[in-house]
């Protein structure tokens, strides 16, 4: 986060004139997508204090760059639990005893396996492919891997898994499993480094761990360098060819702008991680990089890069040869630049952090949250910077709807998730700020909080396949109304130090019925499945049908 005052106009020459060297050739919606209808705000309704959620991510500075939450179905009902990062207080793990399509209502489970002290944000993962959620907890100090074992039970297992957890702060997470391997390749993102005086080396090292040769627990960590206190990561197959490469944010407060820049990791099987050069087609960017979220919102095939930063904020699009990673930036013309405040009156340049594609008002067209909120207090940066609710609209561009949702408040957030926490179709809202009590809002549509309503249909859909990697990350889910198709690339990692594991959510507008299919990790592509609106439905590698989910229980 760089404390000198930014030009809002300044930045947002450069966005333009900078990148206008890359011809923006991708910037219109494909003829191929169709007519699609927006709708308007779904209405949010906050529920923190009678859903029983009460929490505070709090410490001193060094905890300011945290502040993770993740979502996830710890007991098998179907429901997305939370656990809560707690900074320098106990993080906390709460069930969802959401009833199906009521009230939000969530219970504390206390455990000295999950209360950890120092966590800064948590990622949900399941390491050993037994089909039970695992847990990442990122710390100020020892990464701690956490197996599931059921009952939202968990045990500690760094040493079964030969985890090095280190001892440094860890700010950013991603995973993905490369080839046929049985544990995943992780790659933890480090912040700074308080005995280093080095201006070229201010921040720990970030890091890539593998398995081992013999596959059952991971090898020594990797160094990747040179670093720059990475705020997020994330595993993507950006160019389609099979290979998920790591995308890393980092934050030019913390390296000379003659070193850093952010970064794109070449990770191959079997070879040793390289960096993508300008001879590659990689184009320098120097943000204060906080947040990543990708989806394909061209309908080309190929994944759209928002990046969260101080002041303008990013929207990546490649720009020709999708083997080149070169990149145009077209968040101001697309309406996602988000630079200042929206409302408030403070017009200092804003500060992103959790950055989310997502329907919540199940139009079919995908919508983007970004929270934001200062750092600390840093005097040139707006202090009351309310949190992003972007609606899609039918053109490509975005409009902003966070007043509209009722979401709108002024603490210093940081991440979050849109989730459907009580099975009704309808994605929710946690988000965890610095210093002040975790929110929990519920989508009640065009409804009211007696009498939801959803605004358009929608589909659920759990995807598995046998083996490591049981819930397929690095697959593409595709789903086809008509002659649109939207597709979301299934990923561990990104957002802002935390992220979910469980339903794939997607709007389907006023249709009736949608076609599913799954794009394998290793290149198989299964068949189109016809499935019904507003259920739940799973699908399984190799299996010819889709098979229908109903939420029970209370």
């Amino acid at each position: 986060m760089d404390s000198r005052r930014a030009l809002i106009v300044g930045v947002a020459l450069l966005a333009i004139v900078g990148f206008g060297l890359v011809p923006d050739v991708r910037s219109a919606l494909p003829a191929g997508r169709g007519p699609a209808v927006a709708l308007g705000a779904p209405r949010y309704v906050e529920e923190t204090a009678t859903a029983g959620v009460d929490h505070v991510y709090g410490g001193g500075f060094e905890y300011a760059t945290g502040g993770g939450v993740s979502a996830f179905d710890c007991n098998g009902d179907g429901k997305p639990d939370l656990y809560l990062a707690g900074g320098s207080g106990a993080a906390a793990l709460y069930r969802n005893d959401s009833p199906i399509g009521g009230a939000l209502r969530f219970t504390r489970i206390r455990d000295a396996v999950t209360d950890l002290a120092g966590a800064t944000g948590a990622y949900p993962i399941d390491i050993d492919g037994d089909g039970t959620t695992d847990l990442v907890v990122l710390r100020n100090g020892e990464n701690v891997l956490l197996r599931g074992l059921g009952g939202c039970r968990f045990e500690r297992a760094n040493e079964r898994w030969g985890f090095d957890g280190g001892s440094s702060i860890t700010t950013a997470f991603s995973a993905m499993w490369e080839g046929s391997a049985g544990l995943p390749t992780l790659a933890f993102g480090r912040y700074t480094d308080p005995a280093s005086n080095n201006p070229h080396h201010l921040c720990f090292d970030n890091e890539l761990v593998r398995p081992s040769p013999t596959g059952a627990t991971f090898g020594r960590p990797v160094p990747l360098r040179p670093g720059w206190c990475a705020l997020s990561m994330l595993f993507s197959d950006w160019s389609r060819s099979g290979r998920m490469d790591l995308r890393v944010s980092n934050d030019k407060q913390y390296y000379l702008p003659t070193d850093g820049e952010e970064q794109l990791w070449r990770i191959s099987p079997g070879a040793a991680p390289s960096l993508y050069t300008a001879d590659d087609g990689w184009v320098n960017l120097q943000v204060n990089g906080m947040g990543i979220a990708s989806y394909d919102l061209t309908g080309d095939g190929y994944p759209e890069i928002y990046l969260t930063s101080q002041a303008d904020n990013r929207l990546q699009t490649l720009a020709a040869d999708p083997s080149r990673p070169t990149y145009r930036d077209i968040a101001l013309r697309r309406g996602a630049n988000s630079a200042q405040p929206f409302t408030g009156g403070d017009l200092r340049p804003s500060t992103a952090w959790h950055d989310e594609f997502a329907d919540v008002n199940n139009d079919g067209l995908v919508d983007l949250f970004v929270s934001k909120g200062n750092v600390s207090d840093q005097t040139d940066y707006a202090q009351k910077d309310p949190s992003d609710l972007f609606l899609g609209q039918p053109d490509g561009t975005f409009r902003e709807a966070a007043d509209a949702s009722g979401i709108v408040t002024f603490d210093r957030a940081r991440g979050a998730a849109l989730a459907d926490f009580n099975l009704d179709g309808m994605l929710d809202l946690v988000q965890v700020s610095y210093g002040s009590p975790v929110r929990l809002w519920r989508n009640v549509g065009s409804g009211d909080a007696q009498r939801p309503r959803a605004m358009g249909n929608w589909i659920e859909l759990s995807v598995a396949q046998t083996g490591p990697n049981a819930n397929a990350i690095g697959a593409w889910v595709e789903v086809r109304v008509g002659d649109r198709v939207a597709r979301r690339e299934l990923t561990i990692g990104g957002g802002h130090a935390g992220g979910q594991l469980g339903w794939i959510h997607f709007g389907l507008g006023t249709a009736q019925r949608a076609d599913v299919r799954v794009l394998w990790p290793g290149g198989e592509t299964g068949p189109w499945l016809n499935v019904p609106a507003n259920e739940f439905t799973i699908v399984k590698k190799g299996i010819a049908e889709a098979t229908p989910w109903s939420p029970t229980g209370s």
